[in-house]
């Protein structure tokens, strides 16, 4: 479903991060997987690991392999904000749902967010699946209104000092955040760099991890 795409600047407080109930679309998936399991087309429990394979190991590993990258070339990282699909594709991710991307990079004054408004558009090559979360009504419509108790509710919070700022992607124009680069990392090789990049930080709702 193809919408507008805008970008807003928000800084307000408060507000708790609610999850909702399924939607139309999630809850026929789950009726159709239902029928397909009682006539043994499926099972349900391999169904599950393959999905969890997508949303959780292989997308973001893919995204995870772009940002480690970007942090140890410049060369990279200049032309992943310049182009991103191209950057992207360069290294084999590209294909359906990542034919236009644009990466944005956090620093240390400024934060960002993805979020698709009117849908769920997500960058499946480089995140795989989108999270539950993601698609939920709450979610899209308080991450423009109140980015950072969306974030709270994430268990990060902000300096009141750092700019928000919320990226509504659409069919035509996805988004990939490019967080900041963990301190005391300065000895890690690219794979072991890629190891801390986390989905979350990819969407905004979260940090790379840490070094052991």
């Amino acid at each position: 479903m193809a919408h507008d795409h805008h970008h807003h600047h928000h800084g307000h407080p408060d507000g708790g991060h609610e999850h909702s109930e399924l939607g139309p679309m999630d809850l026929r998936v789950r009726a159709l997987e239902s029928v397909l399991a009682a006539k043994g087309y499926i099972d349900p429990a391999a169904l599950d690991v393959l999905i969890d394979t997508y949303q959780t190991r292989i997308g973001p590993r893919n995204g995870a392999r772009v940002v480690a990258r970007a942090w140890v070339d410049a060369g990279y990282r200049a032309w992943l904000l310049a182009d991103g699909t191209a950057a992207i594709a360069s290294l084999g991710y590209s294909g359906r749902q990542g034919e236009h991307m644009q990466v944005v990079a956090n620093t240390p004054e400024r934060h960002n967010l993805v979020v698709c408004t009117l849908c769920s558009c997500y960058p499946w090559p480089v995140l795989g699946l989108p999270p539950t979360w993601y698609k939920s009504a709450p979610y899209r419509s308080r991450a423009v209104r109140d980015p950072r108790g969306v974030l709270a509710d994430f268990g990060l919070t902000l300096p009141a000092s750092t700019e928000l700022r919320v990226w509504d992607s659409t069919a035509e124009l996805r988004y990939l955040v490019l967080p900041q680069r963990p301190a005391g990392t300065e000895h890690l090789d690219e794979s072991a760099l890629a190891a801390l990049v986390t989905r979350d930080s990819m969407i905004g709702t979260g940090l790379p991890k840490l070094p052991a």
